[in-house]
């Protein structure tokens, strides 16, 4: 009897399958960071917390500023539209 509910109901529903919870490259965001941990935050040694929220400014303000950059930063061959 239950077999038949369950026919009944009709197919399943699809879900899409979940990212990795770490995959750089399915991720942009994680690359932007990476950059900014790369050529700004990285290796230093801050005093305090305010310190470590103006150098952050500091590095997204810097990055905001070449927007081209951001673009090479997140662009990926695979993810292109297609036209």
């Amino acid at each position: 009897m239950a077999s038949d509910r369950r026919q009944a109901a009709g197919p399943k529903k699809h879900q899409p399958p979940y990212p990795p919870p770490y995959s750089p490259e399915l991720n942009p965001v994680e690359n932007i960071w990476q950059f900014l941990r790369q050529n700004h935050l990285g290796n230093r040694v801050f005093e305090s917390y305010a310190a470590i929220v103006d150098a952050c400014c500091a590095a997204w303000n810097a990055l905001v500023a070449e927007p081209g950059h951001i673009t090479s930063i997140t662009t990926r061959d695979w993810a292109s539209v297609i036209t």
